[in-house]
């Protein structure tokens, strides 16, 4: 009998958390907001508006709940969709650790060794749902970041520094070089987040640089065979600025961007020109 309970419990269980996953967050935490028009839309909406889309950009804010909540649903929403297979990228893995990913998504070495040996981010239980539906579905993750080693070349040495690297590791973890800064409204923004002024003898804008190309590289490249929708801290695609420029001019393919983060209510003079989709979320 206690065998039996147990049993049951753990059916319960299971199909708790199935049903769990797969509830929609409440519409009580969160407005989605078409730009062009300025007017708030529904989930299934911005999900249509998608549908044509090879390349979707999600810009989020890396500890808003409610927004990793609704990247889930969406990575779900594109699974669904008919035609090309999808392919999930993430800007909180850099490309040399993508076999790690992979050996973990085959399910070959345990999560223990996947967090440790892949560099997790602290908060990694926010992206662990999205990381479990795209192992149980077979949905390739594509670590799109540039090594944190590489970046730091640059930011003591410029872009320049990494013109030492042996050519096979420039192409299996660099976008191609060399890489262009960009310069105008995104290296504004870039001096603002910055309080207005670089540090001395610093490179660092051009460490960001090497960041977006990367990223922009890899998806670009994942795209030739696959519907990608790539989530990245929102400084990088705001203003259609950074990795998405470099994603623009990179590829032919329809890019539809969102950006997600908590605010009081939508600004349009001042959230119109964010991206496609804007998503204001409030504290569950």
């Amino acid at each position: 009998m206690l065998m039996l309970k147990s049993s049951l419990l753990a059916i319960f269980t299971l199909l708790f958390t199935a049903s769990f996953s797969l509830a929609q967050t409440s519409t009580k935490m969160y407005k989605i907001y078409d730009t062009r028009t300025g007017q708030v839309i529904e989930w299934a909406q911005l999900i249509q508006g998608l549908s044509d889309a090879r390349i979707i950009l999600w810009g989020e804010e890396h500890n808003d709940s409610v927004g990793h909540a609704l990247q889930l649903e969406m990575l779900q929403a594109l699974h669904r969709m008919q035609g090309r297979p999808l392919a999930f990228s993430m800007e909180m893995f850099q490309t040399d650790v993508q076999n790690v990913m992979d050996e973990y998504l085959q399910g070959w070495i345990s999560e223990k060794n996947f967090k440790s040996e892949a560099r997790a981010w602290n908060n990694y239980k926010d992206y662990a749902p999205m990381i479990a539906y795209a192992k149980t579905h077979k949905i390739p993750v594509v670590c799109a970041n540039a090594p944190s080693r590489y970046t730091n070349m640059v930011t003591r040495g410029s872009l320049s520094a990494l013109e030492v690297l042996p050519a096979k590791t420039k192409k299996a973890f660099l976008a191609p070089l060399p890489i262009d800064t960009l310069s105008g409204r995104y290296f504004e923004k870039f001096t603002e987040a910055m309080g207005g002024h670089v540090i001395p003898n610093s490179h660092i804008y051009q460490s960001q640089n090497l960041w977006d190309a990367t990223m922009a590289h890899r998806i670009v490249q994942s795209a030739k065979k696959h519907r990608v929708f790539h989530i990245v801290g929102r400084f990088h695609t705001d203003e259609y600025q950074g990795t998405t420029a470099r994603v623009l001019r990179a590829t032919k393919h329809r890019v539809m961007t969102i950006s997600c983060f908590a605010a009081d209510a939508y600004d349009s003079a001042a959230h119109s020109g964010l991206a496609d989709y804007v998503i204001i979320t409030s504290a569950p």
